[in-house]
């Protein structure tokens, strides 16, 4: 449900000024900033590789500003926090942190009538600042928008939405979110919130965000609000419908192996020797079979099929497409719940994401389907999953695949997981010099070498087990690695750390774009990792925030892009192998990460596609990529970033799917397969039949290797022994002056470059006796 800001008043002032120049409430906040901080010379804040550039030197400037802004407002104790925006009560704008306080400040003395305004809202990207007027929010439960006046403080320029007009304004909900516990209705809001979470009418976000949408959803949950308290309607004022007896029990699978959620688990190794599990809602109980052959002790639980089997706490707890078949919103909350409350690490929650087909007999019912076979299914949206997640247990859900999420019960293990999402795989320096002493103590120094690879810095005490026997010989840390430096390069330990201090980044970033944890509540090791590889934690948000708020710039995808030496290019897109996502530039990691922070990963997706001119991702699944020279398209799904919707495209049944040539050109050099790749688009380039891109249709490609007299073993390309022989003494000529010309071609190219490095040699000797 949406409302259409475009019938609505929109009225914008003309841009500050003073004496001619244009003065912005983004300059008064940055002097007044500086004061506060007492730095005392603002050109400090200058980059010195930026000297010279106004215009690059200002938008560092505005963005480290953001950056600041938005730091404060992740830390505030009140307020409501979203991935891109912070809102609160003008009542409660004394307890921010000063620098939250000079900025609403200079943006309050520059606009009028915003008195009677009921929220602030502070723009976590853009040095935007919006008043919100809410005017019935101690006396309506969920009060509507009548206007919103918003201000760029960098450019001064004010715009007015009114809604007030709207037959579809835009609805508070959680209200005592917004304030201070001290004020006078807090805890009637924090009840009916707190009733309403109980109701599960929270958890739909995709809809009740509008008058109209929170409205048709209450009618749905046969509920309505009455002076901040939750009502049960009478049924029949519910449904004009005859809902049949809907049969969960039918929903259940026979499992012929171990379903995704769970051999996720097993993939991460987050299952240790001696972990117990236990799946809540079992079904026929093909999991536990399958478990129980992987040697893990488990039991299961199912109100139909398993009712008497004792409900028990495990290390990993499973609820997998449970709560989708649960046509109950309050017993589906329940069953969430129940299953967190028996977890003692991890819990693995999966639901429906799709519907395959709209015309199966499916009518609709609360918030899903009821099927012909008189089963329930709701069909989650991949962010509206993780919202319900989120919201129910209190938690940040990890997505790991579609419609799959780890939950974990210790905050720091579930931020060391996802930390390990973007952690490059490196190897460990080859020895370059023959040094007595390192060789003497090679196997000594071996677990100190493999640390520093693995981590990018010297571990701290207690981090390494053979710690006795290095410090008992070479008295610490710092003296053994002055020992390795001596037989390795030093640059091959700096190319490490340089990559590990990327990998924090784009950590760091994505954390951003949530409920970012103190320092505190990181895992010791990842404090380590920061305090060795930045020096402090402010220092590396600080760096992780100006690399996320740099990809809102127009051109960063683009040219990030085309800069790439690693993909296959496109006009306007770059496609990689999944393999090769880890060498790309950090902000093509970070553009990916935030496709798949909310919504996850295609199941086995093989190739990667960015798009230079659109906020998308494409995640591409080629199921025999390594085995078939040409590999046909299985399933695209495509992230739209600007709203985190996905869309699907299923080529299993398709006649003439798309195909991949020149595979070579998706993955590193170092790919295992990567010169038999090469070698196969090498015969085909002196055939001819490669002219155009890097993605064919079958039916195409093989009419074009019947033409061509050819086909394709492995990964060589033959010629066909039943193919006509004048015809095919034709197709070898013009391959072999094809191959002639390419020779000439690059022997021209490399003279040329040959003849080029002499001059450039001539003019410096020239110089030097001038």
């Amino acid at each position: 449900m949406t409302y259409d800001t475009s019938k609505n008043t929109i009225l914008e002032s003309k841009q500050l000024e003073n004496n001619g120049a244009r003065l912005t409430p983004l300059m008064a906040f940055a002097r007044e900033v500086l004061l506060y901080e007492q730095e005392a010379d603002p050109p400090a804040m200058r980059s010195p590789d930026l000297a010279g550039n106004e215009g690059e030197y200002q938008a560092v400037v505005v963005d480290n500003l953001v950056a600041k802004v938005a730091r404060c407002c992740r830390e505030s104790k009140i307020g409501k926090k979203l991935p891109t925006a912070f809102y609160i009560h003008v009542s409660a704008l004394p307890t921010l942190n000063p620098v939250l306080v000079i900025y609403e400040n200079c943006a309050r003395h520059t606009l009028e009538n915003i008195e009677e305004a009921t929220l602030v809202k502070f723009s976590l990207a853009r040095p935007k600042i919006s008043y919100l007027f809410y005017p019935d929010f101690d006396t309506d439960a969920h009060p509507a928008l009548q206007t919103s006046i918003q201000i760029n403080l960098e450019t001064g320029q004010v715009k007015y939405f009114d809604y007030s007009n709207s037959e579809n304004p835009p609805v508070l909900h959680r209200k005592e979110t917004f304030i201070s516990a001290d004020y006078p209705n807090y805890e009637k809001f924090a009840r009916l919130t707190r009733s309403e979470e109980g109701w599960g009418l929270l958890d739909n976000t995709s809809v009740i965000g509008t008058r109209e949408g929170w409205l048709k959803y209450l009618g749905y949950c046969g509920v309505e609000i009455q002076d901040h308290a939750v009502v049960e309607r009478l049924r029949q004022e519910n449904s004009d419908l005859s809902i049949p007896k809907i049969e969960r029990h039918k929903a259940a699978m026979v499992r012929n192996s171990l379903s995704k959620p769970l051999r996720l688990v097993l993939e991460a190794d987050l299952a240790i020797d001696g972990a117990t599990f236990f799946d809540y809602g079992c079904g026929y109980g093909g999991d536990i079979k399958y478990i129980a052959q992987e040697g893990y002790a488990i039991s299961g639980w199912d109100p139909y099929y398993q009712p008497d089997t004792p409900r028990v706490c495990a290390d990993i707890v499973n609820i997998g497409y449970v709560i989708n078949v649960i046509e109950s919103l309050a017993e589906r909350r329940e069953a969430l719940l129940n299953a967190w409350e028996l977890t003692k690490n991890l819990l693995v929650v999966a639901a429906q994401v799709l519907i395959d087909d709209s015309d199966r007999g499916q009518i609709a019912y609360g918030d899903g389907v009821i099927t012909s076979r008189n089963t329930f299914q709701k069909y989650y949206e991949q962010e509206e999953l993780k919202v319900y997640i989120d919201q129910v247990l209190s938690v940040d859900a990890i997505p790991v695949a579609l419609g799959i999420y780890f939950v974990f019960r210790d905050a720091a293990e579930g931020e060391s997981f996802r930390a390990s999402r973007f952690r490059s795989h490196l190897s460990t320096p080859r020895v370059r010099s023959q040094v007595k002493r390192f060789e003497d103590y090679a196997d000594m120094l071996a677990p100190l070498m493999a640390f520093v690879s693995d981590r990018g810095r010297l571990p701290v005490k207690g981090e390494l087990a053979e710690e006795s026997p290095i410090k008992e010989e070479f008295h610490s840390f710092n003296r053994a690695w002055r020992v390795i430096l001596q037989a390795t390069d030093a640059d091959d330990w700096e190319k490490i750390a340089d990559k590990r201090r990327q990998d924090l980044l784009v950590y760091l970033a994505l954390n951003g774009l949530g409920d970012r944890p103190s320092i505190r509540r990181l895992p010791a090791q990842i404090r380590n990792d920061i305090k060795g590889l930045f020096d402090n934690y402010q220092k590396a948000c600080t760096l992780a925030d100006l690399m996320l708020y740099s990809l809102g710039k127009a051109d960063i995808v683009a040219d990030c892009c085309e800069d790439s030496a690693i993909g296959y290019k496109q006009p306007g897109t770059l496609s990689v192998h999944v393999s090769a996502l880890e060498e790309l530039d950090p902000l093509l990691r970070l553009y990916e990460g935030c496709a798949n922070r909310t919504i996850g990963r295609l199941d086995g997706a093989t190739i990667i596609k960015f798009y230079a001119r659109k906020p998308q991702i494409s995640y591409l699944f080629y199921p025999d990529f390594d085995t078939n020279p040409h590999p046909a398209l299985h399933t695209a799904m495509h992230i739209h970033l600007r709203n985190l919707s996905v869309s699907y495209q299923d080529y299993s049944d398709v006649y003439n799917p798309p195909i991949l040539v020149r595979k070579e050109a998706f993955v590193t050099a170092s790919y295992p397969h990567y010169e038999k790749f090469a070698k196969l688009s090498r015969q085909e380039e002196k055939l001819g039949i490669l002219d155009r891109g890097a993605v064919k249709k079958h039916r195409e490609w093989v009419k074009c290797l019947e033409e061509n007299c050819v086909k394709i073993k492995g990964h060589r390309l033959f010629w066909r022994s039943d193919a006509d022989p004048e015809k095919l003494k034709m197709l070898q000529k013009a391959a072999s002056e094809r191959s002639q010309k390419k020779i000439e071609f690059n022997a021209g190219k490399i003279e040329r470059t040959a003849e080029g490095a002499e001059g450039a040699e001539d003019e410096k000797v020239s110089g030097e006796h001038s």
